[in-house]
This record gives C-alpha cells, structure tokens and sequence, in this order.
C-alpha cells in the first residue's frame, strides 16, 4: 500500500439543521485538519454526496424535509463509500439500533463533548484503514491464486512452484521418490498430492511414521501376521503393504528405521513381495514406495547409520521442500487459507483477516517450525483475536518482536565474519529450541545438524 495515501486529509460532510450545530464542528473538525462541507438537511446531503467524495458524513437525525434515518435510506442508492456516523439530541437505544441496521457505523448523542466527535472520527479512520488494508491484501492474494498449488499444498513461491513441476511429472510414474525437506515443511502433502495425481488415486493411500512404531513392532506393522504366529496372534493380521496393495506407501521418517528393518524393507522393494511373520509363504504386492525425512541420509550413510544400498534405492527421485523462511512470498498465501480454515472450525465468522502490520510481523519472523509452525500461530490468534482483525499483540511474543529485530539491529556493533556467523547460529538454534518446546533431539532434526553438535554449540554459547 502507498503510505502517502494516508496523509491525505479526510473530508467530513456534516448534517444538521442547526446552523450553530454546523458551524461548531467545521472549527473543530477544520482544527483537528479536516476538510469540512456542511449541509442543512439530507436532501441537501443527497445532492453533495453525489457531486463529491466524503470519507466521513456526521448526520443529525431530527432535519426537515428528508431526516438522518431517510437520508441513510437514499444515500445507498449512491454508493458513496463514506462512514456514517449519527447524531440526535432524542437518542435512544431502539433508534441507535435502526440507525445501525440501516448503515450507520456509530451514534453519539447531543449533547456530546468535543472530543467524543474527535475520538469517534478516529476509531472510524482506524476501521477504515484496516478495511482498505483487507481489500488490498485479499486482493493480492487472489492475484497469487490465480496460479494453482498442488493437491493440498499452497504455494506461489518460484520454489514451491518447482516442486510442484517435479511432483507433477513423476506422479504418472511408479518410480520410488525420497521427499526431504525441514521438519514441518510439509512433505506428507507432497506425497498425498503424488498418489492423488497418480493412476493409483482410486487405491489406498497408507502413511505410516518409522519413528514412532516400537522397533520390536515393525515387522509385524509392515508384513502382518498369521494366527498363532507368537503368544497373543490370535487371528491373522495385514501388515502395511498389503492394505495398500494397488496403492501407495508413504514411509515418513525412513531415516529412524533400524539395519535391521532397512534390509527387510530393501527386499521388498527388490522382489516386490512380503512373508507374513509365522507363514512360510510369501505374497506378491503391488505397491508404490514414497519416502521422506528431515535427516542428511547421505550422511547417515556415511556414518553407518543407513544402508546405501537402501538409499540408492529410494533416491530414484529426490524431491526437496524448501524450509519457509526461503519462500516469505508463500506466507500471505497460506496465511488466508489458515485464517479461513480456523475461522470456520472455531466457530469465529466476525475475523475477516490478517492486518497489514500483523502480516509484516509474520513476513520476517524465521519459522524454524516451518508451515506447521505458522498454522499453531494462526490457530491461537483466531482463538485470541476479539476484533475483526488479527493485530500483533495477538501473535506470540516471539514473533511480536520480530519486526523490529531487523538484520541491521540483530548485528549491531559486530565487526568480524566469526562473531556475526555465531550471533545467527545462536539466534537459529533459541528458535529451533522454541518451536520444538526445548526437545534439543527435534531442535537438531529442524536445524540440519547432529545432536552432539547442538549440545556443542549451546555450551558454547552459555559461555558468552
């Protein structure tokens, strides 16, 4: 938006058949830097409104020949844009309420201090603007719509865009696909978006985290079992690839599976079939393997930690999702589907949006939990939010101060490359270790760094 609009000076008609009435508001309102045009009646109003743009008409109710409630009536024919606000000596709650029901923003009644005029202008200047702000953003969102995402993920970003080109040319084909990306960025959404677009759409879609099966667990999990198999299989079991026979498989998390399960999972993939535990026959399926993680596998695998023969295996195509602070353009974006999302859920259909300064907020804060961060950050502030708007103090502190936490302040008085790389790592790692509440084992999946060598860094850091 262009700041010099909002300096321009507002322009007040003012309604009233009290000449005195009329001539009181001019100096005051002129004072107060307004421009000012008055009108004895609502006819009178009718004839200005036409000829002239207002921003804000004061309408005494009781005039002769056309009265404050008729002119509400004959102004909407106009369509002249200003904000209304009533005026009466005879006020009442009942005529208060139709002045509202008719189009007027607010009633003050006679007689009224001076500066109860001014303080009302000004609330109503402040809704307009954060009126005008929504316009524009809702605008610009719908021009960043107009370009599609892909299945359930959002995105305008030229990044985003080419994992959605990527995703979109390897969907016609089964060949296995390793998603990487920081935790939080989506990758699961990626891969549903894969199979929706596939020729296995109409089959099931199966996502299973490695990480959070029991490691004694996994293959009975993975290949079933028949009855009698060990104490307590009492009746035959399907494991995860037979219920998604003819489907997919999305394995989130393939960096937490154990050697041993790994030489079991590269077999299948090999021979395309499965033995269920206690049967001596194996089964032929037909499944679509998509895997992801937030790990460094290659580094895994040259620490030992995963097989490399596995991770060739799985790397036939390697989709990376870019963390959020690297596609800031998204954030508008997936700002207004989140707010539209939690408005309806929570029941809250009088938020109508972000404002433009919440919104700033958000466009420089570094999201270390990425998309999913956004979304807790959105879904407190729908619940918080009392007005129409989301404004700053209903965002987290952490991300409160993140406007003016800008790069010159953050690295004020730092003179050389070492302590000015140290002071960002310190940064990352605080908001690494907020976004994941203090578990330093995620903090470092997040980050992209072993977990010594976070424990490293904060016992480096606690020594400044």
């Amino acid at each position: 938006m262009n700041d010099s609009a909002e300096n321009i000076l507002k322009h007040v008609l003012i309604v009233d058949d009290e000449e005195n009435m009329r001539h009181m508001l001019s100096v005051l309102l002129t004072g107060e830097g307004y421009l000012v045009d008055t009108a004895a009646n609502g006819k009178e109003a009718i004839g200005l409104l036409e000829s002239r743009e207002f921003d804000f008409v004061l309408c005494d109710i009781r005039m002769p020949e056309m009265d404050g409630l008729a002119f509400l009536g004959a102004a909407e024919a106009v369509e002249h844009g200003a904000t209304v606000i009533m005026m009466s000596a005879f006020g009442s709650v009942d005529t208060a309420l139709e002045a509202m029901k008719r189009g007027a923003y607010d009633f003050i009644s006679k007689p009224f201090k001076t500066d109860e005029v001014v303080l009302v202008l000004k609330k109503a200047e402040e809704r307009e603007r954060l009126r005008r702000e929504n316009i524009f953003l809702k605008r610009k969102i719908a021009e960043l719509e107009k370009k599609s995402g892909f299945g359930a993920m959002i995105g305008k970003s030229k990044a985003m865009q080419e994992v959605f080109t990527l995703a979109e040319k390897v969907a016609e084909h089964p060949t296995t696909v390793l998603i990487t990306g920081e935790s939080g960025t989506g990758k699961e959404l990626v891969a549903a978006g894969i199979h929706a677009k596939s020729g296995r759409a109409d089959k099931p879609f199966i996502a299973v985290n490695c990480g959070s099966v029991p490691e004694n667990l996994l293959e009975s999990e993975f290949f079933g079992y028949v009855r009698g198999a060990f104490t307590g299989a009492d009746r035959d079991k399907k494991g995860l690839f037979e219920e998604a026979h003819k489907g997919t498989l999305f394995l989130d998390e393939i960096g937490e599976l154990p050697l041993s399960m790994q030489v079991k999972l590269l077999r299948v993939l090999q021979e395309q079939e499965i033995r269920l535990i206690g049967s001596a026959q194996r089964k032929k399926i037909d499944v679509r393997i998509l895997a992801a993680t937030a790990r460094d596998i290659s580094g895994e695998v040259q620490q030992g930690r995963f097989r490399e023969d596995l991770f060739y295996r799985l790397n036939v195509i390697n989709i990376l999702v870019p963390p959020l602070r690297n596609r800031s353009e998204d954030i508008p974006v997936l700002c207004d589907y989140f707010v539209k999302k939690f408005t309806k859920s929570l029941n809250r259909p009088d938020i109508e949006g972000l404002s433009h300064a919440a919104l700033q907020q958000l466009l420089v804060h570094a999201w270390p939990g990425n998309v999913r961060e956004l979304e807790n950050v959105l879904e407190r502030a729908v619940i918080l939010t009392e007005g129409p708007h989301i404004l700053p103090e209903n965002l987290p502190e952490n991300i409160q101060g993140s406007h003016a936490d800008n790069v010159s302040d953050f690295l004020a008085g730092i003179s050389s490359v070492k302590e000015g790389r140290r002071r960002v790592e310190e940064r990352l790692i605080r908001q690494a270790l907020e976004a994941t509440e203090g578990n330093k084992s995620k903090a470092a999946q997040i980050l992209e760094i072993s977990y010594p060598s976070l424990l490293s860094k904060i016992k480096e850091f606690q020594k400044h």
